[in-house]
């Protein structure tokens, strides 16, 4: 029998489907699962308009045996076969796909489309197989025909032996390699698993001859082996389900099941779009942080299927990155696919479905916020650090859609709030959103720079995370109110009275200040009098964009820029130190060079800033006791 050649076209295509088109070996099931499922399908079709034909679902099936003693994996199907034409059209001719030309003659526009419009799939076979045998018999014809083919060199086809309609494809598997382990698909094991992998919503059932071994009837300690057929996949899928028929076990045992977390889902949303383009999702917004969540090892993305076929394990582009903590799938018919179906060919279906999901997730997170208050504060420990970082990247592109989701400590309610709360209860004389930036809630409480503002009845905000400065900074404003840290230069709530006063004693005690600047030198910008100062009696604060927090930050992370904050040292005027700082300038200037180190290191400390030089500090202490 003589052997027919693929077109030079089909032959270096072949080429490249064997070697490089495809990024796993596995992926050669699910295309001919698919297929099969495809060649079912078209039955279903041609029983629409053809009144002789009757599609019983359940007399359709998918058959996949291995045979490890003739290293043979054997794929069956019930579905309409191939005519020898067909078989030499559909196979003998690379990229020339059935299922397309099928799908137009028959203007198919339901939602039961058909998955395989490349015609390549079938040969990602070659990718583990050294031959390949398809046996063949179409619906209303008495003659089965047999395909065959070692792959680039050509094929064969033969009149062949087959009682039922529908088609066999047999593929020898290829033998061991040091770098390829081609036995693994022929482990029952294996193949199930890619099966439930990808193949797991295919809507009519694979079936395997699964072996085991159960305990021998009538006997508790002997176990006898058995072998049955077994449906390995679910076939219909929890997203194209009615959400009336589903609970939230439901929901949470396919979370389980899909191994999105260990974690139980403190939210799930179903999503099913009928317009433009149409889809189906499952969301889930997780109750714990995964442990690998801000490492690199970290991989975004939803599981992405087309017709119930899963195209890609992680879908980055379906998330931004300040939701990458969603889980969950997305099922589209509509997806432009190149022919691994690995790539997507277009994005503009995946940036509409992308922009759809982006604006339910920001809904159903307000929902919790405003409905849930106790889970939104439970999913905001795990994940508001990763909204912030969403308002601080991209220049603050997203602030608009994430800035009502913050939450900060409020020195005045004790408990995290919102932006929108804080800026509610505002009196109608206070111009700023204050914050204050530390460590912790219990260092900041203890920080002189809040008395002025917490003395006038105000609010503040306790930034205890590294990004919630930067993050505000981008924000600039929220409903007309800029923010201000409470150790900004100016706070903008000073009485005139104590502006009269600080002038004052700034004027007459000017060459005191002066010589203070001088003895530290280039530490600080300037030493000035406090205008917000009660009890303590010095403090640390910033004149310009960069606070003394923001400066900490900078310079802990790895590509440390020396960035520094322009410093202030404020003296509190009122406090009996400053009697000592005049009484030394007046008399003993060494004695005041003392003072001023002791005070500047103060503020350092208190700041949480380091000191310098810590052995001339204790020396200094030890000078003042003695």
């Amino acid at each position: 029998m003589a052997k027919k050649q693929f077109k030079a076209e089909s032959k270096r295509l072949l080429e490249m489907m064997i070697n490089s088109i495809y990024s796993q070996k596995e992926v050669f099931l699910r295309e001919l699962i698919s297929n099969a499922s495809d060649a079912i399908d078209k039955i279903y079709y041609k029983a629409l308009t053809d009144d002789s034909l009757t599609f019983e679902k359940d007399s359709y099936y998918i058959k996949v045996a291995a045979d490890k003693d003739n290293r043979t994996l054997t794929i069956t199907d019930t579905g309409i076969g191939m005519t020898k034409e067909e078989l030499e059209n559909n196979l003998g001719v690379i990229a020339k796909s059935g299922s397309l030309s099928f799908k137009k003659e028959n203007e198919i526009k339901d939602g039961h489309d058909i998955i395989g419009q490349f015609g390549v799939g079938f040969y990602a076979a070659f990718m583990v197989a050294d031959v390949v045998t398809v046996v063949s018999k179409a619906l209303g014809s008495d003659e089965a025909y047999k395909w065959e083919s070692t792959g680039a060199d050509g094929y064969t086809i033969e009149q062949a032996e087959k009682e039922s309609v529908g088609t066999e494809i047999t593929l020898k598997i290829k033998e061991n390699t040091e770098e390829e382990q081609y036995d693994e698909f022929l482990e029952e094991y294996r193949l199930k698993s890619i099966i439930k992998k990808y193949s797991d919503f295919i809507r009519y059932p694979i079936k395997m001859d699964v072996k085991g071994q159960r305990p021998k009837e009538g006997s508790e300690n002997e176990l006898e082996e058995y072998e049955e057929e077994q449906t390995i996949n679910s076939m219909v899928p929890i997203w194209r389900k009615n959400k009336n028929e589903l609970t939230d076990e439901d929901y949470e045992n396919f979370y389980k099941e899909k191994h999105y977390g260990f974690d139980k889902p403190l939210k799930h949303i179903h999503i099913s779009v009928d317009g433009t383009i149409r889809y189906n999702a499952i969301l889930y917004i997780p109750e714990k942080m995964p442990f690998d969540y801000y490492s690199k090892e970290y991989e975004k993305g939803l599981e992405l299927y087309s017709n119930g076929v899963l195209i890609m394990n992680k879908c980055a582009d379906l998330l931004p990155d300040y939701f990458s903590f969603v889980k969950g799938m997305v099922d589209s018919e509509d997806l432009s696919l190149n022919i691994s179906r690995e790539i997507l060919q277009h994005d503009r279906q995946l940036k509409l479905i992308a922009k759809n999901i982006n604006k339910k997730i920001k809904s159903e997170l307000k929902s919790l916020l405003k409905n849930e208050r106790e889970k939104y504060e439970e999913f905001y420990k795990s994940f508001g650090r990763q909204l912030k970082y969403g308002v601080y990247s991209d220049f603050g592109t997203n602030k608009e859609v994430l800035q009502d989701l913050l939450m900060f400590y409020s020195s005045k309610e004790k408990k995290m709030v919102t932006l929108d709360e804080y800026v509610s209860r505002m009196p109608e004389d206070q111009k700023f959103i204050y914050y204050a930036a530390g460590e912790s809630i219990e260092r900041i409480d203890k920080l002189p720079q809040t008395e002025l503002v917490a003395d006038k009845g105000y609010e503040i905000l306790y930034f205890t995370e590294d990004i919630d400065e930067f993050a505000t900074k981008m924000i600039m404003n929220y409903k007309e109110k800029e923010f201000k840290s409470v150790s900004s230069g100016d706070l903008g709530i000073e009485a005139d009275e104590n502006q009269e006063k600080a002038d004052e004693v700034k004027n007459e005690n000017k060459e005191l200040f002066d010589y203070m600047k001088n003895v530290l030198s280039d530490k600080v910008k300037d030493v000035r009098v406090s205008k917000r100062l009660k009890n303590h009696p010095v403090c640390l604060t910033a004149d310009g964009e960069v606070t003394i927090e923001m400066e900490k930050i900078l310079n802990a992370m790895p590509d440390n820029q020396n960035v520094k904050a322009e410093k202030v040292l404020e003296i509190n005027a009122n406090h009996e130190v400053f009697q000592s700082l005049k009484s030394a300038f007046e008399n003993d200037k060494e004695k005041l060079d003392l003072y001023t180190k002791l005070l500047y290191n103060q503020a350092l400390l208190i700041e949480g800033l380091p000191i310098q030089d810590p052995v001339e500090f204790t020396n200094d202490m030890c000078k003042v006791m003695v």
